[in-house]
């Protein structure tokens, strides 16, 4: 039987450029070579296309940080593409999560792994995903949205009505709707890049101009305290839903570096929650990635309140990381598939 012509492409150029690198050389280690003839693509930060030229069985998993070196530079990409059977984006973010990839395949039928353009583009988007979630009647923390263009400031009610304030009055907006503190991110952003915690107006001043460094739309929301869950999910049109794992952050809220430098950031798998509670994320999570039309995989986060153990969801990623401590391949794992029975499982699933 003729191989699959696998090609897997990682880098690009969001700010999550890093972790792809490191996701990517995951699956290459992971990937059964006796299944697929694998093509590794590597696309800089400034958007240029070469050949991983590595050999596929001396790949070995980077660090955050570590560079890729052998590379050959692809001047035709959709004729380099145009061979392959199916694409496995491992792009997380801006230009790879978001829609962008999806669609460059679909326009040259090129099959490939993960979300289509739509749901691609709703999850990348955090105030479009709380649009979805509001309509699907999904409990979820309480938000304001604003945007922000060269130093001109609007806020947007949940009708989509408009009106130009200054960061003194959306201050004021934020003390009377939500309180302190509160989250504020970019809307397209992933890794938590980004996001900073405000406990008071000051503080949101500021991260409002952070913010807007990686974004004019900008997410703010109420702090949901409690304990931080996930929940992976699989498939097409039948989905299936891991048990939850709980992530315990080193730090305040789980930043970049609690994610990735701190070795303090630990995950528990299963999380210590009774089957009940377990059953009523699972089907939150599926209904979830329905409702925003997600197919082949998605990681979906939740918050339990600690006030009253209430489930609120808090976002879906439809590429979630495949590092070795990620937690989509670690679920599964517990839930009795492999980190290269997920992959080929995964490949199955594109379409």
């Amino acid at each position: 039987m003729s191989k699959i012509k696998l090609g897997v492409i990682f880098g690009g150029m969001s700010t999550e450029h890093d972790v792809s690198i490191v996701s990517a050389t995951s699956i290459l280690k992971n990937l059964d070579k006796t299944k697929y003839e694998i093509y590794p693509i590597y696309i800089d930060e400034q958007g240029k296309w070469y050949e991983y030229t590595k050999p596929v069985n001396e790949i070995e998993i980077l660090k955050v940080g570590d560079k890729i070196e052998e590379t050959k530079e692809i001047h035709e990409e959709f004729q380099y593409l145009k061979k392959l059977d199916v694409v496995f984006p491992v792009l997380h973010g801006l230009y790879g999560e978001d829609g962008t990839i999806q669609g460059l395949l679909e326009l040259i039928k090129i099959k490939y792994v993960g979300c289509k353009v739509l749901a691609s583009s709703i999850c990348m988007d955090k105030v479009y995903t709380k649009v979805i979630f509001d309509k699907a009647k999904i409990k979820q923390a309480s938000y304001i949205y604003i945007k922000a263009n060269n130093g001109i400031y609007t806020y947007i009610d949940h009708e989509f009505n408009e009106e130009k304030m200054n960061l003194n009055q959306i201050s004021e907006k934020v003390k009377n709707t939500l309180g302190f503190p509160v989250f504020v991110k970019p809307s397209n952003s992933g890794s938590s890049v980004g996001i900073q915690k405000a406990k008071n107006e000051q503080e949101l001043e500021n991260a409002i101009l952070y913010a807007a460094k990686y974004d004019t739309k900008i997410l703010i929301e109420e702090e949901i305290k409690g304990r931080e869950i996930e929940c992976a999910v699989l498939g097409n049109e039948e989905i299936k839903a891991t048990c939850v794992g709980e992530i315990l952050p080193a730090e305040e809220f789980y930043t970049f570096d609690a994610k990735y430098n701190n070795a303090e950031s630990r995950v528990v798998i299963p999380a210590e929650l009774n089957s009940k509670v377990q059953e009523k994320i699972q089907q939150i999570a599926m209904k979830a990635f329905k409702a925003v039309d997600g197919k082949g995989l998605a990681r979906v986060d939740f918050f339990i309140r600690e006030s009253d153990n209430q489930i609120y969801i808090n976002e879906i990623n439809t590429l979630p990381g495949f590092t070795q401590i990620s937690m989509y391949p670690k679920l599964w794992e517990q839930s009795g598939l492999k980190y290269s029975e997920l992959l080929d499982e995964l490949i199955h699933l594109a379409n």
